[in-house]
């Protein structure tokens, strides 16, 4: 998670993941293991009575509020920006409590994509620099290089008109290239805002961001200290904190739900009397790919995937009438896993 300085970052993150918030003034990256929020769990736990339910998680890390004030500070954000290039995707938390609104989050997005912007091409320099001693040089690699070398050409252009790696990539095989170096113009994003108390609930205006960031990047709004307060309650008194200020759900589950659709994630599920569990997957992963998720030895003996959905089973009840109305399915290695798929792998070893 990237955001300036006093943005809330730290709070959400301490909200959605049980931890404490840091001490102020904290320069560590700080870790967090974010469980995802899926109903689906609750009931199948109701349903099975388990030893234990699993959650899928997301492995956040909360990077202390940056500036850009001046060199100095922007020198030491920088640091900081490019420890990150090998994250999967970035969080920007943006400011729009107290009098600047939208506005104010506004200029935050604007400041965090300039810089980020900044940032690649300074490594796309870097990169020109080294492939211009070593593309003409006889090696294996001469050909690879003299292709970089071209492409990131084509990027500091891309990058100096002020617009985004992902702009300038227009075939698979140039996403090969550079995807080692961790472009941070390259990653999917999702944002945050973080609104003041006496806005929660309200509905927020997106349409100042999405003319920088487009319609399909996700927008969560929340107040950060509400959401660390409810947190930190039991269920029953959170539903009743909720209704209070006239909210229907946490906002912090949204934020998580939404950066795990961004990254392409999906979950399967397993059931049984030692254990209810989402599984993370990335969309398009085959059955084979999914029983190595589990264990190795599933995948190395597979036999065939035992499927339901779990659609099916709620509607149905329980698993002997899913069975009943012919809607389980035996699949074999190539079968595409969807989101919400029950499986029992079959396998020998």
């Amino acid at each position: 998670m990237l955001g300036l300085m006093q943005s809330g970052k730290s709070t959400i993150i301490a909200a959605v993941s049980g931890k404490k918030i840091p001490q102020a003034g904290s320069v560590q990256i700080e870790e967090a293991i974010v469980p995802v929020p899926d109903e689906r769990i609750e009931w199948l736990n109701d349903l099975y009575k388990p030893k234990k339910k699993v959650y899928a998680t997301i492995d956040c890390l909360d990077l202390p509020g940056v500036s850009f004030a001046d060199e100095h500070t922007r020198a030491g954000a920088r640091r900081l920006i490019n420890k990150i290039r090998t994250v999967d995707m970035l969080v920007f938390v943006l400011k729009a409590f107290g009098q600047g609104g939208v506005e104010a989050a506004r200029k935050d997005l604007v400041e965090l994509k300039t810089e980020l912007l900044l940032a690649d091409l300074e490594m796309v320099e870097t990169r020109i620099e080294r492939l211009e001693k070593q593309k003409n040089k006889p090696s294996k690699d001469q050909a690879k290089d003299k292709a970089e070398y071209e492409l990131q050409l084509k990027l500091r252009k891309t990058l100096e008109a002020e617009k985004s790696i992902k702009d300038a990539i227009e075939t698979e095989a140039e996403l090969e290239l550079i995807k080692p170096l961790g472009f941070l113009t390259l990653k999917p994003i999702s944002i945050v805002v973080n609104l003041g108390e006496e806005q929660a609930g309200e509905k927020f205006d997106r349409s100042p961001l999405s003319e920088l960031i487009g319609e399909s990047t996700p927008i969560v709004s929340l107040c950060a200290e509400l959401e660390y307060e409810l947190s930190r309650l039991d269920d029953a008194s959170r539903a009743e904190f909720m209704a209070d200020i006239g909210i229907t759900a946490p906002a912090a589950k949204k934020f998580v739900q939404s950066c795990y659709s961004a990254l392409g994630l999906i979950s399967f599920l397993t059931v049984g009397k030692d254990e209810v569990r989402a599984w993370p997957i990335a969309a398009g992963t085959t059955a084979l790919e999914a029983a190595g998720k589990i264990h190795s030895d599933i995948r190395r003996g597979f036999i065939r995937a035992e499927t339901m959905s779990y659609e099916d089973l709620k509607e149905l009840g329980n698993e002997k009438a899913v069975k009943a109305a012919g809607k389980t399915r035996l699949e074999g290695k190539s079968y595409i896993v969807r989101d919400g798929d029950i499986i029992n792998f079959r396998f020998n070893v």
